[in-house]
């Protein structure tokens, strides 16, 4: 599959919704083992869902270092990110009993170079190393199952 051949699914959003979408950057964390690349994805704090580390735009950090920071405190892990975006996915945040929040999340990719043992969301969640196809098969968003698909690491 190539990258021509991704579709983004339309985000569906109420027209009284349309100033409500919010922005996150998130990180895809992988590393190589035996010569295969392998992704690291985290359950999410409330429903443990396989999900990228994620989060809201940092002040005085780039959309990279955000993203490489939300890789730090959800996952443990720490390495050299991309300044440029890999792509983007869309879900719907859960924020209180019956509200919801449509966000747009950007994608920066981080090589994985430390796996710390103590970081700050260890006890809130959980994480994991895939293989390439049980990544995709793990996350929920078909937009962020095509993105690890075709990631191409050089």
């Amino acid at each position: 599959m190539s990258r021509t051949d991704l579709i983004q699914l339309p985000l569906l959003i109420e027209p009284k919704q349309k100033r409500h979408v919010r922005s996150q950057f998130g990180a895809l964390c992988f590393r190589f083992k035996n010569g295969k690349i392998e992704f690291l994805l985290i359950t999410s704090r409330r429903t443990k869902r396989w999900i990228l580390p994620k989060g809201w735009p940092e002040n005085k950090m780039t959309p990279g270092e955000s993203a490489a920071n939300e890789a730090f405190e959800e996952a443990g892990v720490t390495g050299e990110h991309d300044e440029r975006p890999i792509g983007i996915y869309c879900y719907n945040k859960k924020v209180e009993p019956g509200e919801i929040l449509p966000c747009i999340v950007t994608i920066f990719s981080l090589k994985v170079q430390n796996i710390l043992s103590n970081y700050p969301e260890k006890l809130e969640r959980k994480r994991k190393w895939f293989t390439r196809e049980n990544a995709a098969k793990s996350v929920a968003e078909p937009e962020l199952a095509m993105l690890i698909k075709c990631f191409d690491a050089s």
